[in-house]
C-alpha cells in the first residue's frame, strides 16, 4: 500500500485512494464543494488544491482527482496552494447573492465556511451579477438558482447516483443552469436529498423553510420507522415540534442518504389532530382513572367468560419495549395475542422469513450495493423500501445483473430483467433455479446460470406478494449458492419497522382475521389496540366495524387520530418515537436504537401567538401528559392482575426466553447497531391446506387480485404529512395487456369498482410488464371502499364508466 506525507504527517492508505481521503483519515479538512464520499471525484471546483512538493507529478493540484502514490508528499498549507484556493473562492462569490440573513443553508452552509476560512470579506468586483429565474419542483424542495457555485454535485446525484434524468445541466460557461427543462415536481422518490447534497443555498427543505437555524435546533440522531429498513437520519426539533429529518450516514444501512418519504413523513408527531387527551366513554379523565377504568372492565369480562376473550393487537411500528410487554402481558394475563399484522398470511410469511434468516446470509443495503447478481422475488422496492431500490441501482452502476420476478408493474431507475410471474408461481420458479434445466426453458435456465456464475449473489424476497413457502423457497435458494463456496446473501423487506421484532416475539403467526373471526363468533368480548391503526390495512372495512360494534370494550392506545380514537370506550394517548425513544430490529436482523429527541408538549405553533412562545406563564407544558405506550401497558397488566408495582418491570426484562439473541441487550448498543441473529434457521411456518393464498384458482374464478403499497399515501405514519400529500399519485387500476383485450378494456378507461351505494371510480392502465391472470389496485386512501371481499376480480366487478 502507498506511504505518502501530508502536512508532515506520514499515513498509508489502499491503493487508489485520493489524497483528499487519505487527508481525512489524517484529520485534515481539504476544502471542496464538487467531491462527496458517495459521488467520487470530478474536479469541477478546483476549490480542493494542494501543492505536491514530491511526487509523480509536482506543483498545485487537485487533490479530489490525485490518486495517492508512494512516497509522494503534499502539502495543504503551501502559500502558492492558498492563495489558488482564495482565488477560486473569490471566482465563486463573483455571481452569488449575500442572502445569507434570510438563506435556509445559513449556518450549515459549505460556501459559507469556506469564504470566512478562506478569508475573502470584500467584494472587488464591481460588474453586474447574472442572476436566474427559479423553478417550481415540487411540495418538497425549494429552488433558488442564483447561489449556485456549478459543482455538478447536484446533477452527478440526480442522475447518475439515484438514476432519474427529470433534472439535469442546461446552458454555457456562466450561464449554466441546474434545473428541470420546464418546471414540475421532482420524479425522484429520494429528490431531497438534494437538498443535503447541494453545498449551497440552491435547493433547500421547502416544508421546514424559515422555521430556524441549525443551531434554533434540538438535534438528535435517530431511525426512520416508515418502512423496515430502519435507516439512520438526524431529526430536528424546536418549541415541542418536529421540523426537519436530514439523513445521518451509516456505513452498513443507508449510507449518505434516505428517501423523502423518510425524510417528510414527521408531521404526524407535532399534528393538530393528534390526541393527547386521556377519554373514557368519550369523556376526558385523568390517566390513572382511565387506566384504574379499563383493568376493571377486562378483569370483569375475563371473569365472566374466559382471559382469552380479551385480545390484544399491536403492529409492526411498536418499539421492541412495547412488544415485549405486549407479549408478557398475554403471558401473564392469558389474553389471546397479540397480533401484529392485518392478514394471517403476512404473518406467516414475516415469521417465515425471520426464521430463515440466519447470520451466515443475511445482508445489508450496503452489502447489496456490492453484489454481481441480483435477483428479487415479489419485491416492488420503490414503493416497499425505498432505498433498496437506491441500494440495487449501486449495484446496477457496478455492473449487477438484477432480475424481478414479481406479477406487478415493477418500475425502477435502472435496467432489469422482469419474469412476469404470479405470486404463487414464485416460490416453484426459485426451486428450479437451484436444478438442472431442459434446453426448452432457455430463460430461466440462463437466470439460474448467471446466479451460479456470480461470486457475490444475494436474493431478495418479499412478504407481501409470497407466501409463506415462496419465502422459505427464497432462503434455500440463497442456502445452496452459498454452498457453492460463493458469498451469497438473503435479504427480506418486511411490513414495517418493527416487523421482525414483532415476529421474533409472536408465539403464533396470527392475524387480525383471526381476532374479527372470533369476535364475530363470540369468543372474543374486549379487544385491546395498541398503536395499531385497523382501518389502514384491513381489506374489509365494512366487516371490521361491524365486528367492533359487537365488542363489550375497546381499550385503543395511539398517538394518531385514527378512526379507532371515536370507537374507543377508552383512549390512552401514547408518546411517539421521538418522546419515547426505542428499539427497532430492522429488516435485516439488525436491533438499532431510536434516541429520545424531545420530551414531549404541545407545540408553541399551536399553544403560543404563532411561532413565538405565549406571554403568559404556567407550571405545566400543555400536552406532555402522553406516556411510551410500553409503560401504559404495564400499569394496566399490572392493576389486572393486582400486583402493585408490576409496572415498574424493565420493559426488556424476560426476553430471552423469547429468543435467545436478545439476552445481551443491556449493554449500549454500537452506532451501526448489533445483529439479533441465529447460526442456524429457526421455525419455518407451516402452510395450512385452507389457506385460499396457498391454492392456484382457476382462469374461470377471474383475475387474482393484488393489493399493493404506494411510496406515498400507504404508510400510515407518513399520509399525515401534508407535503407528501400532494405527492400522492392518482389510484390507478393495472392489468396485462391480454387481459385487459379479453374483457374489452382499453388503457384510459374509467371504470367503476364497488357496489352501487359506493363506487369507487379510477383510471385502468393496461401495461406489458405484469403478470396475466393478475389486477393490481394500490393501497391508497379509500381503497377499502373498492367491496372487494375477495382475493379474485371477475368481470362483473368492473364496469366502465357511461
Amino acid at each position: 500500500m502507498p506511504r505518502l506525507t501530508i502536512d508532515n504527517r506520514g499515513i498509508e492508505v489502499p491503493p487508489g485512494t485520493k489524497v483528499i481521503a487519505a487527508a481525512e483519515q489524517l484529520g485534515i479538512h481539504i476544502p471542496r464543494f464538487c467531491y462527496h464520499p458517495a459521488l467520487g471525484s470530478v474536479g469541477a471546483c478546483r476549490v480542493c488544491a494542494v501543492k505536491v512538493l514530491e511526487g509523480p507529478v509536482k506543483g498545485i493540484q487537485m487533490s479530489c482527482m490525485l490518486e495517492a502514490r508512494d512516497g509522494m508528499v503534499v502539502s495543504t498549507t503551501d502559500a502558492e496552494a492558498v492563495a489558488f484556493r482564495q482565488s477560486v473562492i473569490e471566482w465563486l462569490m463573483l455571481n452569488h447573492p449575500h442572502d445569507c440573513p434570510v438563506c435556509d443553508e445559513g449556518g450549515h452552509c459549505l460556501l459559507q465556511d469556506m469564504t470566512v476560512s478562506g478569508g475573502h470579506g470584500l467584494r472587488r468586483y464591481r460588474g453586474k451579477k447574472r442572476t436566474h429565474r427559479d423553478q417550481f419542483l415540487g411540495p418538497l424542495v425549494q429552488h433558488e438558482m442564483n447561489r449556485c457555485i456549478q459543482c455538478y454535485r447536484c446533477v452527478r446525484y440526480y442522475r447518475e447516483f439515484s438514476g432519474y434524468d427529470d433534472l439535469g445541466v442546461m446552458g454555457i460557461g456562466s450561464r449554466v443552469y441546474y434545473g428541470r427543462f420546464e418546471e414540475g415536481v421532482l420524479e425522484s422518490p429520494f429528490a431531497g436529498n438534494l437538498i443535503d447534497i447541494c453545498p449551497t443555498g440552491v435547493y433547500t427543505d421547502k416544508p421546514s423553510r424559515f422555521k430556524g437555524r441549525r443551531w434554533d435546533f434540538e438535534r438528535t440522531p435517530s431511525i426512520c420507522i416508515h418502512c423496515s429498513l430502519g435507516c439512520h437520519m438526524t431529526v430536528s426539533v424546536r418549541y415541542r415540534e418536529v421540523v426537519r429529518h436530514e439523513a445521518c450516514f451509516s456505513p452498513e444501512v443507508n449510507g449518505h442518504f434516505i428517501c423523502d418519504r423518510g425524510r417528510y413523513g414527521y408531521p404526524y408527531a407535532s399534528s393538530a389532530e393528534r390526541p393527547r387527551e386521556t377519554m373514557v366513554d368519550g369523556k376526558p379523565v385523568e390517566g390513572e382513572m382511565a387506566i384504574r377504568t379499563a383493568a376493571e372492565r377486562l378483569a370483569a369480562i375475563a371473569e365472566t367468560y374466559q382471559p382469552a376473550a380479551v385480545a390484544v393487537a399491536g403492529s409492526a411500528r411498536c418499539s421492541l419495549e412495547t412488544l415485549a410487554v405486549l407479549a408478557r402481558t398475554c403471558r401473564e394475563t392469558g389474553w389471546r395475542g397479540p397480533v401484529c399484522f392485518e392478514e394471517t398470511r403476512t404473518a406467516r410469511a414475516v415469521s417465515a422469513a425471520v426464521g430463515c434468516l440466519t447470520a451466515s446470509l443475511a445482508v445489508s443495503l450496503q452489502t447489496i450495493t456490492a453484489a454481481d447478481s441480483v435477483l428479487l422475488a415479489g419485491v416492488d422496492p420503490v414503493h416497499e423500501a425505498p432505498m433498496l431500490a437506491l441500494a440495487l441501482r449501486q449495484a446496477f452502476r457496478n455492473g449487477a445483473d438484477i432480475v424481478v420476478a414479481d406479477p406487478r408493474p415493477v418500475d425502477l431507475p435502472f435496467d432489469f430483467e422482469h419474469v412476469p410471474l404470479t405470486g404463487l408461481q414464485i416460490g416453484p420458479w426459485l426451486e428450479r433455479l437451484a436444478g438442472d434445466f431442459p434446453d426448452t426453458d432457455l430463460p430461466t435456465a440462463a437466470i439460474a446460470r448467471r446466479l451460479r456464475e456470480a461470486e457475490r449473489p444475494v436474493i431478495v424476497a418479499g412478504t407481501d406478494v409470497l407466501p409463506a413457502a415462496g419465502v422459505v423457497q427464497a432462503a434455500d435458494l440463497a442456502a445452496a449458492l452459498s454452498t457453492t463456496g460463493k458469498t451469497a446473501g438473503l435479504f427480506y423487506p418486511l411490513p414495517g419497522a418493527n416487523a421482525f421484532g414483532a415476529a421474533l416475539l409472536a408465539d403464533a403467526p396470527d392475524g387480525l382475521d383471526q381476532v374479527v373471526d372470533a369476535i364475530e363468533s363470540g369468543q372474543v368480548k374486549a379487544l385491546i389496540l395498541v398503536e395499531s391503526d385497523l382501518w389502514q390495512r384491513f381489506p374489509d372495512q365494512t366487516r371490521l366495524e361491524q365486528a367492533l360494534a359487537q365488542l363489550e370494550l375497546l381499550v385503543v392506545m395511539d398517538y394518531t387520530a385514527s378512526p379507532a380514537l371515536a370507537a374507543a370506550h377508552v383512549f390512552l394517548p401514547t408518546a411517539t418515537v421521538y418522546e419515547a425513544g426505542g428499539l427497532f430490529i430492522n429488516s435485516e436482523g439488525r436491533l438499532q436504537q431510536a434516541q429520545i429527541a424531545m420530551r414531549g408538549g404541545t407545540p408553541i405553533s399551536q399553544t403560543g401567538q404563532g411561532d413565538h412562545p405565549p406571554r403568559a406563564f404556567r407550571k405545566d407544558i400543555p400536552g406532555a401528559g402522553t406516556r411510551p405506550a410500553w409503560g401504559i401497558l404495564g400499569d394496566l397488566a399490572a392493576a389486572v392482575i393486582s400486583a402493585p408495582g408490576a409496572g415498574d418491570a424493565h420493559p426488556l426484562a424476560g426476553l430471552a426466553e423469547f429468543h435467545p439473541s436478545l439476552a445481551a441487550l443491556a449493554a449500549p448498543l454500537p452506532p451501526e447497531g448489533l445483529r439479533v441473529l441465529a447460526d442456524q434457521p429457526g421455525r419455518k411456518v407451516a402452510l395450512q391446506e385452507d389457506d385460499p393464498h396457498t391454492q392456484p384458482a382457476s382462469a374461470e374464478e377471474g383475475l387474482e387480485l393484488i393489493w399493493t403499497d404506494r411510496l406515498f399515501g400507504s404508510e400510515p405514519l407518513a399520509a399525515f404529512a401534508p407535503a407528501l400529500q400532494e405527492r400522492q399519485e392518482d389510484v390507478i387500476l393495472y392489468m396485462a395487456r391480454g387481459d385487459a383485450e379479453a374483457w374489452h378494456l382499453a388503457d384510459g378507461d374509467r371504470v367503476v369498482i364497488g357496489p352501487d351505494a359506493s363506487p369507487w371510480e379510477l383510471t385502468l392502465r393496461v401495461v406489458d410488464n405484469m403478470a396475466s391472470g393478475t389486477i393490481v389496485l394500490p393501497r391508497l386512501p379509500g381503497w377499502q371502499r373498492s367491496g372487494l371481499k375477495s382475493n379474485r376480480v371477475r368481470r362483473k366487478d368492473i364496469r366502465q364508466r357511461s
